[in-house]
């Protein structure tokens, strides 16, 4: 594999020196904006083309507005209509991959009369260059730094153990370039393996549900986080088509079932013909750093559903695509399908043979075949998103609940039980992005975000209601869900993987022992087993998920279209994805020449007396905003850092007196006074809170109130930006939306959970302290609840039972904690509000659950 050394070339494939640095990869100035007269003409059509989608007429009537306002100091705006904006994006020469189609028909037997319908049908498939695609990919600077030139083993520096991050730490990329590497022709070059990945969606039911089936294209360099960020690092390739007949001839005609899996490989092998050449002899490509390399292709991991996953393998429904298990019995130990095996089985059995005794469709073949290095039974990826979040846990394990609750009880009786677990669901604390559910899980159509919230809060909603084995079975499911989706999985990250599979297999006996379900030999479960060697193929889970398809899906199929006339929309979503393409590289342009660096609120229209203090705003959240979190596109610079919000709340108290009344705290004067001897005194070994008062400053002067506070932290196994850092509001109001109040808990650096009473600041000798006033809690127990895995709290006391309330630096906390109440036996009142929970409950879970970070590090 070290023969593969991605070293660097000339545009003619000569290698360069060493150090040799690279060509600029653009020589024009930084004036020049083309096709775009400045900067003011792109950030217009970027905002109203890409970031607010505005609808043509209301482009115009905007332009108008604009004109009418600069008509008297004898001026236009940037556009004097909305085909001028669309013909000054469509003229940029970046990022022009131009849609191209072919059209395939049926040419086998036909019968002699009463032709089926699909067989006179011409199927249109529009796709780019995946080629071209693909060297665009190679080109953005955008991804520079976020990109692996070679494939590696890492090790951890501590006990020198092995770990997976990106693809390319993965086994598939370094034996593919063992092999690679056996043609000295090759040796120098850069392995570019291309994953893809395809998926059909609807984009309205309502209309007659409209289906479209796209092809999704990226490169295993980049790296997961870049990939998981959305950063035009996954791009569309192609629209497939879908074959469609008559429900007479789509449920008993055999040869259409077999034209339309053919079918699907055959396009397949189309599209991506014109990266033949280059998988097995190299060519030329520039790349974001500015150098050429010389590039290998390969497929690399295929990201699909288990339907897809079908069609892909060309297996019988109800088999593993990647195991030679019976369907019969799924976890029996089998061999791997791979291509060798399945070929010899072909040219030696019969079609009915391969059918009932290895799962395979003996007369397709899969669109691999076509290509070198490739085995489809090897490249399928794991599939968080269908596999665990909708198979496994929505789809079995809580319907199987529901179903021994109505077989253990009366129909009444458990209909009364299922509301007061819906009731239990509907009663957890807000958390910043966690969504609520009003009315629990009793919701008819289940989108994949419905099935990862419920996730969050189900386990601690069950309990008391079914068995201690359920419960278990559940923790067991979570925490390997929890541990695959880490960005970084570790050679103990695995033993724990395997050692939370064996419990669920354990514990899971329970549901075939009370006659819930018959057959654990489902398809989607039966994938966890497969998970920790497909972890050693392909690096983390998280970078190869459908939720990254089906994430894209919204800005490639279903925005699209619903710009669209609706007529013959498809014409009209392939012009949009092409500009939408333009526009995302032109900016890549503009920033790699450092052309947006600046605001241009500063470069334009700031006074001078203002400029230079732009820099200095707050852009922490008003205390007013709806969004809890969000994605920080930041660099990763810092651990974790809190700050106050941006408005502080006038309608409160302004000294610490009134505060102290306002909160019902008396004492709060003397914690703080405690709070700045502590501060004033770091390195005193007393506790602050034991210190005589009389040794503790006074402080009698003004305070500033705010009613939330900003949590930035590094969070990679969650939403994030390409630094892996993520925001997050930490609410302290007494009223909230204008409708109840919310306190919210907090992580500090002690390990312990606390609830944030307010926060509030003040200027003592020139120095300005940012605070919280704080109720602590203290953990029950020395380990986590057996049954859920998680630690159980309660309100901490002092020795006189008042609570133990503390003035802290906001510097403490470290981010926001999820308390979830321990229900027990107790039946939730229909009118209890989630509001009203902190007080009424006096124990409760910290939910690890709550996001793959609070996984990580509660406790």
């Amino acid at each position: 594999m070290y023969i593969l050394l991605a070293r660097p070339c000339d545009e003619n494939s000569m290698f360069l020196p060493p150090g040799s640095p690279p060509k600029p990869l653009s020589d024009k100035s930084s004036s020049d904006w083309t096709p775009y007269r400045n900067r003011v003409e792109f950030e217009t059509a970027e905002y109203l083309f890409a970031e607010n989608q505005t609808p043509a007429g209301q482009i115009n009537k905007l332009l108008d507005l604009w004109a009418s306002t600069l008509k008297k100091h004898d001026d236009k705006p940037p556009f004097a209509d909305f085909r001028d904006l669309y013909k000054t994006i469509d003229k940029t020469p970046l990022g022009d991959v131009r849609w191209q189609s072919f059209s395939v028909r049926y040419n086998g037997e036909r019968p002699d009369t009463d032709v089926p319908p699909w067989m006179d049908q011409v199927f249109d498939v529009w796709y780019h260059d995946p080629q071209e695609v693909v060297r665009n990919m190679l080109a953005n600077p955008n991804y520079a730094k976020e990109f692996d030139y070679r494939p590696y083993r890492e090790f951890s520096t501590d006990d020198d153990e092995r770990q997976w991050k990106d693809f390319m730490s993965g086994d598939l990329a370094w034996d593919q370039a063992d092999i690679i590497s056996e043609d000295p022709d090759s040796h120098g070059s850069t392995f570019v393996p291309v994953v893809l990945g395809s998926d059909k969606t609807t984009v309205s039911i309502a209309t007659g549900n409209n289906e479209y089936y796209p092809l999704y294209a990226s490169i295993g360099n980049v790296r997961n986080n870049v990939r998981r960020a959305h950063c035009d690092a996954v791009s569309i390739i192609a629209f497939l088509a879908i074959p469609k007949t008559t429900k007479e001839h789509a449920t008993s005609d055999v040869k259409f079932r077999k034209f339309r899996r053919q079918l699907f490989h055959c396009l397949l092998s189309k599209i991506l013909e014109m990266l033949r050449p280059g998988i097995t002899k190299y060519e030329v490509a520039r790349f974001g750093d500015g150098h050429f390399h010389r590039v290998i292709y390969g497929l690399g991991p295929y990201i699909a559903d288990y339907e897809e996953q079908v069609l892909l393998t060309c297996i019988v429904r109800g088999w593993c695509p990647r195991c030679l298990s019976s369907r019969i019995n799924l976890d029996e130990p089998a061999g791997c399908r791979c291509r060798h095996h399945t070929d010899v089985l072909v040219e030696e059995g019969t079609l009915d043979a391969l059918w009932d005794e290895y799962g395979i469709v003996g007369d397709l073949v899969p669109f691999t075949n076509d290509f070198a290095r490739a085995d489809i039974h090897e490249l399928i990826a794991p599939d968080i998103l269908h596999q665990l979040i909708k198979g496994t846990f929505k789809d079995h394990l809580v319907d199987w609940i529901e179903k021994y609750l109505y077989q253990m009880h009366s129909k009444k009786d458990a209909e009364r039980i299922m509301d007061d677990i819906d009731r239990r669901i509907a009663a957890v604390p807000a958390f910043a992005g966690l969504r609520r559910f009003p009315q629990g899980r009793g919701f008819k159509q289940w989108t994949g975000d419905d099935s990862k919230a419920l996730m969050k809060v189900y386990l601690s909603a069950i309990e008391g209601y079914v068995p201690v084995d359920m419960v278990r079975t559940f923790q067991a499911f979570l925490e390997f869900c929890y541990l695959v989706r880490r960005s970084i999985i570790t050679e103990k990250t695995l033993e724990q993987i395997q050692e939370a599979l064996d419990r669920f297999y354990r514990h899971r006996q329970i549901f075939e022992t009370l006659n819930v379900v018959s057959t654990f030999s489902l398809p989607r479960q039966h994938s966890l087993q497969h998970y920790i060697h497909l972890i050693r193929l392909f690096g983390a889970p998280n970078g190869l998920c459908s939720l990254i398809t089906e994430a894209k899906h919204i800005k490639a199929v279903k925005e699209p279209w619903r710009r669209s006339s609706r007529y013959e929309a498809l014409g009209q979503m392939l012009v949009t994805n092409q500009r939408l393409n333009k526009l995302a590289a032109s900016r890549a342009d503009f920033t790699q020449c450092k052309m947006l660096d600046e605001r241009l609120r500063a470069l334009n229209l700031t006074a001078p007396d203002e400029a230079a203090n732009t820099q200095a705003v707050n852009t922490t959240v008003d205390d007013n905003d709806d969004n809890d979190n969000e994605v920080d596109n930041g660099p990763t610079n810092v651990e974790a850092h809190v700050e106050l919000a941006k408005t502080l709340q006038h309608n409160h108290a302004r000294t610490i007196a009134a505060l102290a009344i306002e909160l019902s705290i008396p004492h709060l004067s003397n914690l703080l006074r405690h709070f700045l001897f502590g501060q004033l005194n770091p390195n005193d070994p007393h506790d602050p809170s034991e210190v005589p008062l009389t040794y503790c400053p006074h402080f009698d002067d003004k305070i500033s109130v705010f009613n939330s506070a900003c949590s930035r932290f590094f969070a990679p196994s969650d939403l994030s930006g390409i630094g892996g850092m993520r925001c997050e509001y930490i609410r302290a109001c007494p009223i909230w939306r204008n409708e109840h109040p919310r306190f919210d808990c907090v992580f500090v650096n002690t390990n312990a959970d606390l609830d944030v009473l307010t926060f509030f600041s003040f200027t003592y000798k020139q120095e300005l302290y940012s605070c919280a006033v704080v109720q602590w809690f203290d953990t029950i127990g020395d380990l986590p609840n057996e049954d859920t895995g998680m630690w159980v709290v309660q309100p901490a006391h002092n020795n006189n039972n008042t609570p133990h309330i503390s003035v802290i630096h906001i510097d403490s906390i470290y981010r926001a904690a999820h308390l979830i109440p321990v229900y027990g036996t107790r039946v939730i009142p229909v009118q209890h509000h989630h509001h009203q929970t902190y007080d009424i409950f006096d124990r409760f879970y910290v939910n690890k659950y709550a996001d793959h970070h609070s996984f990580e590090i509660a406790f």
